[in-house]
């Protein structure tokens, strides 16, 4: 005499369970991050020159490199450029400093070199939501920043 399990309701349990959690779990969407763009202002007048003394500038090169100096870059005004990098006792500890945070005009200008990495972008963008920073700008590199950059790296 043989014995014989009928396995049709566990087949029936398992795909009961199989719905059942399909149809409760939630998917994950993709965070993105809003940023709003300027308008343009109709007259050019209206926009205010930025002093050197209410900016930070942050320089992105290759190699996962990252510079900041305080100032607008002008040569004449000889800004010491520090190293620093993408953690958070790196690049945040600036933008959180009583420097950074104390000055409520203070805009912080971002300039990728040509051979920085997207992922630097959104890194440094990152870092922007994260210290609450609302001023912000993504601008081209100068001349003068580059030189800047090649005189920190050749020391």
């Amino acid at each position: 005499m043989s014995t014989k399990i009928d396995m049709t309701p566990m087949v029936d349990l398992a795909f009961l369970l199989l719905t059942f959690f399909m149809l409760t779990t939630t998917f994950s969407k993709p965070q993105t991050m809003e940023i709003n763009m300027p308008v343009k202002p109709e007259n050019e007048e209206e926009q205010m020159p930025l002093k050197a003394s209410n900016a930070l500038t942050i320089i992105m090169g290759e190699n996962d490199k990252l510079f900041y100096y305080y100032g607008l870059g002008d040569p004449a005004d000889n800004p010491e450029v520090i190293e620093s990098d993408y953690s958070a006792n790196g690049i945040r500890k600036v933008l959180i400093s009583p420097k950074v945070r104390g000055n409520d005009k203070m805009t912080v200008l971002i300039k990728p070199m040509e051979k920085s990495r997207y992922k630097n972008v959104v890194d440094i963008l990152d870092e922007m939501k994260i210290t609450d920073t609302k001023k912000f700008a993504l601008v081209d590199i100068t001349e003068n920043d580059k030189k800047l950059v090649s005189t920190k790296l050749g020391q």
